[in-house]
């Protein structure tokens, strides 16, 4: 397949602010739209699962007003856009607090420092678990190994009220993530998973102090810690996953901020990106990023583009030319005319693609996920069910039913169902690190295994994303070059010093000239280098190579250099081998037809596009998902960013700008391109011992649930049986270190 058609970028109307009658509430924070709907901001806290957006979209969705009710899972961001009154957004956000979630205006610089609180507080919580389940399975290893004959009464005591001590501050502290949430939901009238561990605990906790009380036998201090120990891990590696994902938008959002040098007659003065309106002249100089779109209005120079567009090469722009927000002035000073404000920039629509995509990733519902939302329901009813049976029909007294009861809440947590997919992305992600490849997201290898599409860009992920200096040149003609390119930092003039290792002439009067070349005065004769026009060339040739053309000032015809980008030296074999796995490889770029078609036939892919813009790039994905494929994305650009978000599970390489390598949920390492497919092979074997994980951890459940309604198990042998399941679920996964 040829060049394909460039899908045309779809008009985003942006909400425009006005003032607003009624200020109360949220309803100042109501932003009005050009076709007269509202548009409403809001930060969500306590958001854990898959569950819980789908439970605040679907009763926003309710209201008939409603067009649209979106939450970021990764950013805890929620988008409310309805037609009617502004005041109608108290009512939306008093919707999900009546949820039990916590609502806050949206603010990232809050949100920022919320989730370095919420850090250090689950790092906290866990350290003091871990520390306390330690020191209490020490004391709890001679409590359970000896009777209380050989130990003695007061002895025995002794070591339940030490274990007393330690267990119930803790349990009281470290377990306040899971008794917040379950009271925010009560409170509402809602539940959620954290209602039965909040139970099991406080349950578990208090009748082993009872049994303590009562001179008991046995007590269940350690069940208990260790119970919570283990949730605790769970949770603070959520944590982690979402505050990784919660970067992305943030770091572009950045980009878009700081002050522009606007031209005001003959003054200048600094003004906010975000107070930039059409029409406005902004100084542009040289090295600086532009913050807007805009046309040239006065000026030369040459930009470089690779952020938005990923060309490899500087393009040159004159007075009305377009230039793109974050595209970067390498020459001389520019005036540019606003045509779009920052919040309509085509770096913004990078932003809104990027959240649009991450919205999709958050409705990716794994078969934990689906399991738990039974949990809480079925574990209640089990429990009260073992309690009343053995009450009413066991004949046995309240508190040995209770304690029935707890250890069926404590054998049913779903800790084998959690590790059954992380335990193994641990081992997959160790053995892949050795590989040089650093997987981010926690179930990017899930995704990974399934997919029949793979787009890769071109620019620095098919090449090495730097030009070589090709073909053979007269030793002189090569010695000049180099002795007038030691004076330039363009791409091409440190490709073709680094492609010359001999002495350089003494040239002193060298000047460059933005988008056009370098000039010297050299034996009474002007030398140039650089574009063909400059160096008064008029023919025109026809190929996929960069050039540089010398004039040595004399009667001579010039001559012309040629570099390529460096294709990484297996490229060829790593698609030729996703090929025989029956993978669909597509190629797009925002470099030339001609480039992108060179580049496509060497590595043997058939379907191609060239000369995209990253809303293009994301239709295109767009289609491919409509049409039922399952996507990988592999690119380095942040031209690539929102594709990589959008995308089933990305990767990035190493050489990838910094928020590429974030947006991505995989990096990969080196020159060559075969942890890419390395990757995707143990991306199948995970999924396989995943699958057999999850059978181990039902066969689990099938089998001692019924011995704890039995009343055949006591809570610390449902706290053995539980970890018991654990180290199975690990055992199996340490199978993946086995294969080659």
């Amino acid at each position: 397949m040829g060049q394909a058609d460039i899908p045309n970028q779809p008009e985003i109307h942006q909400p425009v602010e006005q003032p607003l009658p009624d200020a109360a509430g949220y309803a100042h924070l109501a932003r009005h739209n050009e076709d007269g709907s509202y548009n409403l901001s809001l930060m969500v806290r306590g958001v854990h699962c898959a569950a819980c957006i789908q439970k605040i979209e679907s009763t926003l969705k309710r209201d008939q007003n409603i067009r649209q009710a979106r939450l970021n899972f990764s950013t805890g961001r929620l988008s409310i856009q309805w037609d009617g009154a502004p005041d109608q957004a108290n009512d939306y956000a008093y919707i999900v607090e009546d949820q039990g979630y916590e609502v806050l205006p949206y603010d990232a610089q809050r949100e920022d420092s919320a989730t370095k609180q919420e850090e250090r507080f689950l790092l906290l919580c866990l350290g003091v678990a871990g520390f306390a389940m330690g020191n209490i399975m020490l004391l709890s290893v001679g409590l359970w190994t000896t009777t209380t004959e050989t130990m003695g009464g007061a002895t025995r005591d002794f070591l339940h009220w030490i274990s007393a001590a330690i267990a119930l501050p803790t349990i009281l502290f470290s377990g306040r993530p899971f008794f917040h949430s379950s009271y925010k939901a009560l409170v509402k009238g809602q539940t959620n998973m954290d209602v039965p561990i909040s139970v099991a605990l406080l349950l578990a906790g208090g009748m082993s102090l009872f049994g303590v009380i009562t001179h008991s036998e046995h007590v269940y201090f350690d069940s208990a810690v260790m119970l919570m120990f283990f949730l605790l891990i769970g949770r603070y590696l959520d944590f982690r996953a979402r505050k990784t994902a919660r970067a992305n938008a943030t770091s572009l959002l950045g980009t878009l901020s700081g002050f522009a040098n606007v031209v005001d007659g003959q003054k200048m003065r600094r003004v906010p990106v975000s107070d930039l309106k059409e029409g406005t002249i902004v100084r542009l100089a040289a090295g600086t990023k532009c913050p807007i779109d805009g046309k040239v209005a006065r000026g030369q120079s040459a930009v470089d583009t690779a952020l938005i567009t990923g060309e490899s090469m500087p393009r040159d722009i004159k007075p009305g030319d377009a230039i793109y927000a974050g595209s970067i002035n390498m020459g001389a000073p520019l005036d540019v005319r606003v045509i779009k404000c920052a919040d309509d920039s085509l770096l913004a629509d990078v932003i809104r693609l990027m959240e649009k995509a991450e919205q999709g990733q958050a409705k990716y519902v794994r078969v934990a996920d689906r399991a738990a939302r039974l949990y809480t329901p079925v574990v209640h009813f089990l429990a009260l069910l073992a309690f009343i049976g053995w009450v009413t029909l066991g004949d046995l007294a309240w508190q040995q039913a209770l304690m029935i009861a707890i250890t069926v809440l404590i054998i049913t947590c779903p800790c084998a169902l959690g590790l059954a997919v992380p335990v193994v992305q641990v081992l997959a992600t160790g053995r892949l690190i050795k590989k040089g490849v650093l997987v981010k997201s926690g179930d990017a290898l899930e995704r990974l295994a399934v997919i029949d599409t793979v787009m890769l860009d071109k620019t620095g992920t098919l090449t090495l994303g730097k030009p070589v200096l090709s073909g053979a040149y007269d030793p002189e003609d090569l010695k000049l070059a180099a002795s007038l390119t030691a004076h330039s930092t363009h791409p091409l003039s440190r490709a073709l010093s680094q492609a010359y290792d001999g002495s350089v002439m003494d040239i002193d009067t060298v000047q460059e000239f933005s988008g056009q070349g370098l000039q010297a005065i050299r034996n009474k004769r002007t030398v140039r280098l650089g574009s063909r026009l400059y160096c008064g060339v008029d023919s025109v040739i026809q190929d996929e190579a960069m050039e540089l053309w010398l004039n040595r000032g004399d009667s001579s015809a010039p001559c012309r250099f040629t570099f390529t980008d460096q294709l990484r030296t297996d490229a060829q074999d790593i698609i030729a081998a996703f090929q025989n796995d029956h993978i669909k490889t597509i190629m797009v770029s925002g470099d030339r037809k001609e480039v992108a078609s060179h580049m496509a036939e060497q590595c043997g892919i058939d379907e191609f596009y060239a000369e995209l813009t990253p809303p293009q790039k994301y239709d295109i994905l767009e289609r491919l998902k409509k049409s039922g494929r399952s996507v990988l994305m592999v690119g380095d650009g942040l031209n690539d960013a929102p594709v990589l978000s959008g995308a089933d599970v990305s990767m990035a390489p190493g050489s990838a700008i910094d928020l590429t390598q974030n947006a991505a949920d995989i990096v990969f390492m080196g020159d060559h391109l075969a942890p890419v497919y390395e990757t995707h092979k143990t991306a199948r074997l995970t999924q396989k011992l995943v699958k057999q994980n999850f059978g181990l951890a039902i066969l689990y459940n099938c089998i001692a649930i019924p011995f704890a309604l039995a009343g055949l198990v006591t809570p610390l042998g449902a706290a053995l049986a539980m970890s018991g399941s654990s180290v199975l679920v690990i055992a199996n996964a340490f199978r993946l270190k086995l294969k080659r």
